[in-house]
């Protein structure tokens, strides 16, 4: 295969059987300064595909001697490292999903947005240039465990595709870390990463919040103010807790996502927008749809790819450097001397269960520096729960010699314990405090209503 040279133009190949739809894209490529080779079919792509050297391929879906996701999977299967997007019909959404599961780098509708194409094709032509690490991401996730090194990995490759994202995992197994991981190594790192905790926003504000507002819209409108996706705009938005969308927000997220267009409240007409999704939950979002939550068309437009966090018990091998971590990192912000764990208090840490996770990890780190003398800790400043450093073979909490109270009771204590605990870190804010917990807002407040806290 020939390799690129000099200052020669990028060289785009582009897969479609109707000349109209060739000759534009020709025509708009061109005026970007881009050198273009057509093909009408899918025999005579995979032959160019083979014999020159390309920096990005556009290839329709449908074909007269097969399908695009021919082409598409020719590519990675040879590591030709060439981006590719899959132009489509008209509202099938399921051919997009299934070539981005099969590793395109984006996709088109027909008809053809021209504004649409050049910011594709400006963003896949950037990503063979990677972008640099910034020291805040190289240590964003400490330990060599297996189960983190899969991760890695699978961030690393996230990061080189444009595709909707969903990050599965525990509470405070550092679902949003991951998110920010993804944005930072692609080529949307020089754009905004905009968190969203779907849980926290009040539904009767959720369209104006996601999709802003022009001045006058509505009573109280005074101004015009951009929403989540105006903001993220050639960034990243990053949708925590997806599942907590009521349905009518659904409808209208999974509109935003498949037209690529949003229209601010009392605008008259849409915008053209190019985020990229990715959305996170503890919950079990198939499990949501099977109880009608969640709508399915949305759940596989958001679940093209699927990265799982694995929780802090199995990558137990890498607690003593993350607790080494935090330590340094609560020294340093209280201008102190870094305490140590003595050999029994590092034993107990890898023993326990760890529920809240790497969050839970820093409560627990956090509380015992302020209980212990300063120069190191031990076990009993650590505080941890009989339920959580006693379990049996299979590695499930039991409950302590010592509890003699029925089990509902039990638990119904440590979630009070918690959430005061929570409440009084964060001065009351109950939002901060459902953060803090890895728990919605609306969560937080029906906890609090059954446990009787004020």
């Amino acid at each position: 295969m020939s390799k690129r040279t000099g200052n020669a133009p990028r060289k785009v190949l582009v897969v479609d059987d109707e000349a109209d739809i060739r000759e534009l894209l020709e025509l708009t490529l061109l005026r970007m300064g881009l050198d273009v080779t057509a093909a009408a079919n899918v025999k005579t792509a995979l032959e160019k595909l083979s014999g020159e050297r390309f920096d990005l391929c556009l290839t329709d879906m449908r074909l007269p001697d097969g399908e695009g996701l021919q082409v598409v999977e020719h590519i990675h299967k040879h590591n030709l490292d060439i981006p590719v997007a899959v132009i489509t019909a008209y509202g099938s959404t399921e051919n997009a999903v299934r070539a981005l599961k099969l590793g395109a780098f984006d996709y088109l509708a027909k008809p053809i947005a021209l504004e649409q194409l050049r910011t594709l094709v400006k963003s896949a032509l950037a990503i063979e240039a990677p972008a640099p690490a910034t020291g805040s991401t190289a240590s964003r996730f400490l330990g060599n465990s297996p189960a983190l090194q899969s991760a890695r990995e699978m961030i690393d490759k996230l990061a080189r595709s444009n595709a909707p994202v969903y990050i599965t995992g525990e509470s405070g197994s550092g679902k949003e870390r991951a998110a920010r991981m993804i944005h930072e190594k692609s080529v949307r790192t020089d754009k905004a990463f905009v968190p969203v905790n779907c849980g926290a926003i009040p539904e009767n504000l959720m369209e104006s919040e996601f999709f802003g507002y022009r001045k006058g819209a509505f009573t109280g409108a005074d101004h015009e103010r951009e929403g989540f996706f105006q903001v993220a705009n050639g960034g990243t938005l990053f949708l925590d807790e997806v599942a907590d969308l009521p349905l009518m927000m659904q409808v209208k997220l999974l509109r935003a996502i498949q037209e690529k267009k949003v229209r601010k409240l009392g605008s008259p007409g849409e915008e053209a927008i190019d985020v990229r999704i990715i959305c996170a939950t503890h919950q079990n979002l198939a499990e949501c749809v099977a109880a009608g939550r969640f709508r399915q068309d949305l759940f596989y437009r958001l679940n093209v790819i699927e990265l799982r966090m694995p929780p802090l018990r199995e990558m137990r091998e890498d607690i003593p450097a993350i607790a080494n971590s935090v330590l340094g990192r609560i020294a340093e912000q209280l201008g102190m001397a870094q305490p140590n764990l003595d050999a029994a208090a590092e034993t107990a840490l890898l023993h326990y269960n760890f529920p809240g996770n790497v969050r839970e990890l820093e409560n627990i780190l956090e509380r015992a520096v302020a209980l212990s003398d300063g120069g190191h800790i031990s076990c009993d400043d650590l505080q941890l729960t009989p339920s959580g450093a006693e379990q049996d073979e299979a590695g499930i909490s039991l409950p302590g010699a010592g509890d003699t109270y029925p089990l509902q009771d039990y638990l119904d204590r440590l979630e009070r314990e918690a959430i005061v605990d929570a409440l009084e870190k964060t001065r009351y804010n109950r939002t901060a405090a459902a953060k803090l917990l890895g728990i919605t807002f609306r969560s937080m407040r029906y906890r609090m209503e059954r446990l009787g806290i004020e």
